[in-house]
Formats: C-alpha cells, sequence, structure tokens
C-alpha cells in the first residue's frame, strides 16, 4: 500500500494558525484618519458603565431599594389577579345579555382570554427576558441592554434590558421567512410543523385551575377554561401531540442534521411520556380523581368549610393530622420531583437539550427562520409556565394559602359589603401565581446549573432509573393506602421527604465521580507523577508509525481493557 502523502505544509501549521507578519509601517509624512468620536458601541458601553466599576451601595439602601421593589412586585402581581376575575366577568356580562346565547360561552371566552391571552402569553414573553438576565446574574455578568427605545429622556437609558422584549418581537415578525428547496415539496408540512409544536403549549392550561368558582360583582366565576372529567388524561393526550411538530419539523426539511434532532426529540419525548404517566398515577390513589380542580379544592378548604368558619369561627378542617397542609407534595414527594424532571425532559429544556445541543447536532428547527422559528421558542417558555402550573395544582395545593385561609376570610367579610370568600379569592389567585413563578425559577435554575446530558444517559435515566422508580411508587403507595388509608400515605410522604433531604445533604459533601467518560476522569493532580502510557496509547503510536493506516482512533470503556480501532485497514 502506498505511503501517507506528504504534509501539505512543511511546518505542519495551517496558514490561518500561523503569526501573521505585521503590515508594513505607513510612509512618513502619511497620517491615518482617526474618527473623532468613538464608536457606538463603545459609547453605549461608556454610558452603561463608565470608566470603572461603580461604587457598592450601603446596605441599608440596598435593603431598602429590595423591599420597595419585592412590594411593587406584590402588587403588581395582587393586580393581575383581581384582573383576571375582572376580564371573565366581562365578557360573561356582555355573553348573558345577548339573547340565545349561553351564559356559560361568556365565562369560557373570558378564561380563554385571561388565562391563555393574558397569563400564559405574557408570562412566557416576560421570560425571554427573564431568563437571559437570570443567566447572566449566576455567571457573573451584565446580561442584555443594548437596545434603546427612541422616546426623549429614554433614548440613552437600557431600562435594565426591558427594550430587548420589543426588539426580539420585532425581529421574529420581520425577519426574512426562507423555506429551503428540498422542503418546498412539502411545504404543508413543514409550515405545520410550527403549529403542532406551538398549539399544545397553550392548549394544555385549559384545565389548570387558576382560581376557585366564587361570586365576583353578582356572578358566579371560576378561573377555569375547562372543568372536564378527564382532565389529567387531557393533558398527557395533548402533550404527546408535540411529538409530531418535532418529527415533521426534522423530516420536511430535508436535512440530514435536522433529521437527526427529529429522531433524537422523537425517542425522547415518548420515553418520558411513560414515567410521566406514571407519576401521577400515586396521586390519583390519593384523591379519587383525574379532575385537576377536585384536586385542588381536596388539598385545602372547600367555600362550604371556609362559610362555616366566617360564622362559627372553627379551624381549618382539611389539615392532615391537624397541622399539616393535604397537598400532593406531602403524600407523594417523590412523584413530584420525578414529575417535575420528566416534564422538563418532555419539553426539550435544558440540560434534557440534546435534539437542540450545539456541541453534537444543530437541531430539528434548523431550517425555519423568522416567525416560524419564533414559534418553536416561544412555545418551550410556554411550556415552562404550563408545567409550572400543573406542578403547583397538583403537588403544591394549586391556590389555597395553608394555614391562614379562615382566618382572612373572616377579617374581610362585609369590607365593603364584599364576602370574605371574594376578598379570599383574590389572594388566593395571588397565591397560586406565586407558586407558578417559584416553579418556573426552578427550572430556569436547572437550566443554567447544569450541563447538558449526553443522549444515552437520557435515555438511561429515563429507562432504567426513573421508570422503574415510578412502578415501585406506584406499588408502595397503592398497599400503604389499601392498609393504613389516607394517613398512611401521609406518613409514607414525612418519610421520604426526610429521606431526599438526608440524601441532598450527604451528596453534597460528596467526592466527585471518578466514572468514565465524567469531568472528574479527566482531571488530575498538577503535582502527581506522569502516568504510564495505556495499551491503547502505545498500540496507536505503533499504528500511526505503520505505514498505509489512516484515521485511527481510541476509545476507553468501562472495562479494565481498552478498546481500539482503526477507520481504515492495515496494510
Amino acid at each position: 500500500m502506498a505511503p501517507h502523502p506528504p504534509h501539505p505544509y512543511p511546518d505542519a501549521i495551517a496558514p490561518d494558525s500561523r503569526l501573521h507578519p505585521e503590515p508594513p509601517p505607513p510612509p512618513p509624512g502619511v497620517k491615518l484618519p482617526m474618527p473623532p468620536l468613538p464608536t457606538p458601541l463603545a459609547r453605549l458601553a461608556a454610558k452603561d458603565f463608565g470608566s470603572a466599576y461603580p461604587p457598592r451601595p450601603q446596605f441599608r439602601a440596598w435593603l431598602a431599594a429590595t423591599v420597595v421593589g419585592w412590594a411593587a412586585f406584590a402588587g403588581v402581581l395582587l393586580a393581575v389577579s383581581w384582573l383576571l376575575y375582572f376580564i371573565v366577568w366581562i365578557f360573561k356580562t356582555i355573553f348573558q345579555d345577548r339573547p340565545n346565547v349561553a351564559g356559560g360561552l361568556g365565562e369560557g371566552i373570558g378564561n380563554i382570554v385571561a388565562l391563555i391571552l393574558v397569563l400564559i402569553m405574557v408570562t412566557a414573553t416576560l421570560l425571554t427576558m427573564a431568563e437571559r438576565k437570570w443567566s447572566a446574574l449566576m455567571q457573573n455578568r451584565v446580561g442584555p441592554n443594548r437596545a434603546r427605545l427612541p422616546i426623549p429622556g429614554l433614548s440613552e437609558r437600557p431600562l435594565k434590558g426591558i427594550p430587548h422584549i420589543l426588539a426580539d418581537v420585532l425581529k421574529m415578525l420581520f425577519k426574512e421567512d426562507f423555506i429551503p428547496e428540498g422542503a418546498s415539496r412539502n411545504k404543508f408540512l413543514f409550515n405545520l410543523a410550527p403549529l403542532l409544536a406551538f398549539a399544545p403549549a397553550f392548549c394544555l392550561f385549559a384545565v389548570v385551575p387558576v382560581g376557585p368558582e366564587i361570586t365576583f360583582l353578582g356572578k358566579r366565576i371560576a378561573l377555569q377554561v375547562a372543568r372536564v372529567d378527564w382532565g389529567i388524561l387531557y393533558v398527557l393526550g395533548l402533550a404527546s401531540l408535540a411529538v409530531f411538530g418535532t418529527a415533521l419539523a426534522g423530516w420536511t426539511s430535508n436535512n440530514k442534521l435536522a433529521l437527526l434532532g427529529g429522531l433524537r426529540a422523537s425517542a425522547q419525548l415518548v420515553s418520558y411520556e411513560v414515567t410521566l404517566g406514571l407519576t401521577l398515577v400515586g396521586v390519583f390513589i390519593v384523591f379519587g380523581t383525574l379532575r385537576l380542580d377536585s384536586m385542588v379544592m381536596q388539598q385545602g378548604p372547600t367555600e362550604a368549610m371556609l362559610r362555616s368558619a366566617i360564622r362559627t369561627g372553627t379551624p381549618d378542617g382539611s389539615l392532615v393530622f391537624g397541622w399539616l397542609p393535604g397537598w400532593g407534595a406531602l403524600f407523594q414527594p417523590l412523584g413530584m420531583v420525578l414529575f417535575l424532571v420528566a416534564a422538563m425532559a418532555e419539553i426539550k429544556r435544558a440540560p434534557f437539550d440534546t435534539p437542540e445541543g450545539e456541541s453534537e447536532i444543530i437541531g430539528y428547527f434548523l431550517e425555519y427562520s423568522g416567525l416560524k422559528s419564533g414559534l418553536f421558542l416561544i412555545a418551550e417558555f410556554a411550556e415552562v409556565v404550563v408545567v409550572g402550573g400543573i406542578v403547583a395544582a397538583i403537588f403544591l395545593g394549586g391556590y389555597h394559602i395553608p394555614w391562614i385561609e379562615p382566618p382572612l376570610a373572616r377579617a374581610f367579610d362585609g369590607l365593603f359589603g364584599i364576602r370574605g370568600t371574594s376578598w379570599l379569592a383574590v389572594l388566593q389567585v395571588f397565591a397560586f401565581l406565586v407558586k407558578m413563578l417559584l416553579l418556573i425559577w426552578v427550572q430556569m435554575l436547572a437550566r443554567w446549573a447544569f450541563p447538558r446530558f449526553r443522549f444515552d444517559q437520557i435515555m438511561r435515566l429515563g429507562w432504567k432509573m426513573m421508570l422503574p422508580v415510578s412502578l415501585a411508587n406506584v406499588v408502595l403507595t397503592a398497599g400503604i393506602w389499601l392498609w393504613a388509608g389516607r394517613e398512611g400515605v401521609a406518613w409514607m410522604g414525612i418519610l421520604e421527604w426526610a429521606a431526599l433531604l438526608s440524601f441532598l445533604a450527604l451528596s453534597a459533601g460528596a467526592k466527585a465521580s471518578a466514572e468514565p467518560g465524567s469531568h472528574s476522569s479527566t482531571t488530575t493532580d498538577a503535582h502527581a507523577a506522569p502516568a504510564a502510557p495505556s495499551t491503547c496509547a502505545r498500540q496507536s503510536r505503533a499504528w500511526a508509525s505503520s505505514p498505509g493506516t489512516s484515521g485511527a482512533t481510541c476509545s476507553a470503556t468501562a472495562t479494565p481493557t481498552p478498546r481500539c480501532s482503526s477507520g481504515a485497514a492495515r496494510a
């Protein structure tokens, strides 16, 4: 076999990697033109940061600003809580006054506008900026602050990066919509894929109860789009439609990398749907229903209990053992953790974003641009909000406030001629929004705290770890329910909480794993003696020195003996 051809460069360094010679100096007497003003980027940087770091504020000033900021944020959430009921009341009033129109239609349309278009859409839009700011805070960066509003007095102010939301929306709407040549044959399916990924993300929130059913300004209103008997089955069935969007996006793009991303996404979604359903079986056993509104009602006092507490002053009778709130997290802490992890894998958020991993493949929506690409991106943030709402409704008591609901109903009863339950309902919606935002923050924290998993690790986690644990949790919950009832399952949940917290406390001080392929296995001590060359390294050098070989590679496995492979046959 012929020997290797000589290296094209004598010094074995590519031309782009060599040190380029300095440009010749200008002839004497010639002056290069210099700009009289700095570039716009430098000007903005100077005005944003100054020539030095700003002085750190005093602790009292920082504390006062923090308290005022959080108080203003709580006031905004309270106003939004009242606004949601008011929007539904407006639509119910309009449609009830019209002849031959059912009164329930106005309430349904009002809930769609209030919960889907206002709550979900606005929150998802704000999360596009919140994630960038939170990630910058975690990574000690400044974050986006270059966009400006062309308004007198605000044109030189970054406004904490808020103008970037408008800039991103305008860029997404007016960016060129390019369709690749290979996708033109399947243009209908190519355009359908973003809709199949976008629509289920918003329809999932239809069965989530945001607030209780109360009498608001003389009309009976509940903040829930659809109250159906198959509530959780609706969530699982509609969530499975996202598989079609990712598969179509990868296949119709006529791109091998996009097809690979679509296949990965489809395999990941189908794998974690099994665990997603099994983690909720224990909740079905405890609450005995599939309806989310019934689950939420069982996790706190009902309206009848609150009215009785207002008249007689009785305490909250829904507490377990007389002092613990009967939330789903009390009975199923392991199910809550598994459900949250499986939901993050379902929406393909990091560290489960291998279908979009830039270091491995480009992604299933590689060939999409403009508004279609924006639909894929905004659907991801909408799914984050939906996951936060579902977990809050099933495991964190929904809109219930533990321990203080009867006292609050008595304290506000008769204020401005309004019942105490109506005043309490606004506070309950506020509590639901706080829980949902807390769960969103947890998902954002996991997004920027953990590195991306390999695809084989994701599959192993789903099939070999989470699936057996969820099955064992179902069997254990069913057995304890038949043996000791609701209180027995509550004791099981308490023990699971103790085990989870002990595991976190013990694993925090554990040493890094030296498993092959992990980050710690590649680190060595700087003062340690150099290790002896492995068998694989010696064999690779021997192959490289022999004529007629090319493309030799080496990969170490978990077995003591390394495995070597060659990309071409040896002579």
